[in-house]
């Protein structure tokens, strides 16, 4: 590990060790505090806001990835920033990728992009992947159901695809929500005309945040949506790949 020492501080939500969902191989995954949108069928809503979070140190951060490192590394993985949204404490998350590169690991950033303009071009240097979350291809449905704008997301696409960064993109398929086949077939067309795209990952709705919900006293908005059947789930799958995309 790399004798560099950093003090910046972050507000960090927990980490965890995670295999195949946060990147390839097995990961060391770091939460970090505070989101902008209000998806409404985020599965962590402890990670909302930052004053929720502790305060931690890069140097901390890096000393508990050391544990893992030597198991991460042979495992073929490395770290995942996440969370809430790393970009929201873009000088902490940049400072962290930094050091990962530093001590040989590699380096994936989970984004949804609403705040990708903040992200300067050094931070994205040192990250290996980014995992990019579409939350909707339509404006007024992205608006309902996150609470932001579309537009931030895939001007940066766009960016990383000028940098040659790679990206793995995410959609979260929601009944009702995310389903309508034209707005899949535009999410589509304007991927198949991006260069770094490795895959694009759908990812079934479910509800196993509820809890979390109800352990903070909050609503949970999409309790009576249902999950996505394998029907449904095949079809999108089949849109992206149509466009010569390699979708799981």
């Amino acid at each position: 590990m790399s004798t560099t020492t950093d003090r910046t501080t972050g507000r960090i939500h927990s980490w965890d060790l995670s295999t195949g969902v946060d990147g390839p191989g097995t990961r060391f995954v770091l939460f970090v505090s505070g989101c902008p949108l209000r998806c409404l069928y985020c599965a962590n809503p402890d990670t909302w806001h930052m004053r929720d979070g502790r305060q931690a140190t890069v140097d901390e951060v890096m000393a508990d990835i050391e544990k893992y490192r030597a198991f991460i590394s042979t495992a073929g993985g490395g770290v995942t920033i996440t969370g809430g949204e790393p970009l929201l404490q873009p000088a902490f998350t940049a400072a962290v990728l930094r050091r990962c590169q530093e001590a040989g690991l590699h380096t994936a950033l989970d984004t949804s992009g609403f705040l990708g303009a903040r992200a300067p071009d050094d931070l994205l240097a040192d990250t290996d992947l980014v995992l990019l979350d579409i939350k909707a291809f339509d404006v007024t449905t992205y608006r309902k159901l996150t609470g932001g704008e579309l537009s931030p997301t895939l001007n940066f696409a766009t960016r990383l695809d000028r940098l040659g960064n790679s990206m793995w993109i995410r959609y979260v398929l929601v009944p009702g929500w995310t389903d309508d086949p034209e707005a899949i077939n535009g999410l589509a067309r304007f991927l198949a005309g991006l260069g770094t795209i490795d895959r694009v990952e759908i990812l079934p709705f479910h509800e196993l945040g509820a809890a979390k919900y109800d352990a903070l006293g909050l609503p949970f908005p999409l309790r009576e949506t249902p999950s996505p059947g394998p029907e449904l789930v095949r079809r999108v799958r089949e849109q992206f790949r149509q466009r010569g995309l390699t979708a799981f």
